[in-house]
């Protein structure tokens, strides 16, 4: 049977993980869509589990090791998987960050804090100095680079598409001194000049207050059903009921309506920021 293209086992757990998934399915002769009938997943989903960009659930993995007779291998290595995947980042925030990888199109709606893909280092920095305050320097470090490599997908010139709105105080009320606030402002409007995002700035009124509660993420895909996200500041909760879903997307598209238009509102930005470089206070 014919491989397909060459999984580099070495260069991190799940793509070792991944390629001895697929050596031991193409020696027990099997297809894809072989290993995972009689499963709720599809074949495109184990495929992306052997090139290592998805982790393996466990009822799957129970499933391969029975169908390849792999006396429970599969099933006992998926944690070390996940663990690798989660790295720095908090457990239940880990798959959101393995889905955004996957993502067409990703949607924000940012209420407290600059979303994590948007931010500078000193700003992802200063939200975990407040949030983690016992974190040693190291742990510190590591959740900061961690948030660092998530950007790494707007070097991609075409996907994701990025779309998020920030309510007016994350752009008029300063987390970092004024410097380093013009900085992170600059960086946003940096993104949307280059059409990688398009930030909407929703200015402060009392029809919007019902939504300032919690944050929301909305992620849609090629092959699989839309996801919604919502966190507090120790929790975060994957929504991916399509009943739910589609009430967070109505919301959603009212705060988008009631928003400043994607150009208005990078002129904020950057006037924002140029009045933080002057030293004045954005208003």
């Amino acid at each position: 049977m014919a491989g397909g293209k060459e999984i580099d086992g070495s260069a991190s757990v799940p793509t070792f993980y991944g390629k001895e998934l697929r050596w031991k399915r193409e020696e027990a002769g099997r297809t894809l869509q072989e290993t995972v009938e009689g499963s709720f997943y599809g074949a495109t989903y184990l495929s992306e589990i052997e090139r290592g960009q998805r982790r393996m659930p466990e009822d799957l993995a129970r499933h391969v090791d029975q169908v390849l007779e792999t006396d429970g291998f599969f099933s006992r290595r998926c944690e070390d998987v996940r663990k690798s995947k989660q790295g720095a980042h908090a457990p239940y925030f880990a798959p959101v960050v393995e889905a955004e990888t996957r993502a067409l199109a990703i949607e924000e709606w940012s209420n407290t804090l600059i979303p994590g893909l948007l931010q500078t280092e000193p700003y992802a920095r200063a939200v975990i100095h407040s949030t983690h305050p016992l974190d040693l320097p190291e742990e510190v470090d590591a959740k900061v680079q961690a948030r660092m490599r998530r950007a790494a997908m707007f070097e991609d010139p075409k996907r994701p598409e990025y779309w998020t709105i920030l309510h007016e105080s994350l752009v008029r009320q300063p987390l970092l001194p004024p410097t380093e606030m013009a900085d992170q402002l600059d960086h946003i409007a940096a993104l949307a000049r280059r059409r990688r995002i398009v930030p909407q700035v929703l200015l402060w009124s009392p029809a919007v207050q019902p939504f300032l509660g919690l944050p929301l993420m909305l992620m849609n895909f090629e092959d699989e059903p839309p996801l919604a996200y919502t966190e507090g500041t120790y929790h975060g909760q994957i929504v991916d009921d399509p009943a739910l879903v589609k009430r967070y997307r109505t919301s959603y598209d009212r705060l988008r309506a009631a928003a400043l238009a994607p150009e208005v509102s990078i002129a904020l930005i950057e006037q924002a920021a140029e009045e933080y470089r002057n030293g004045k206070q954005p208003g």
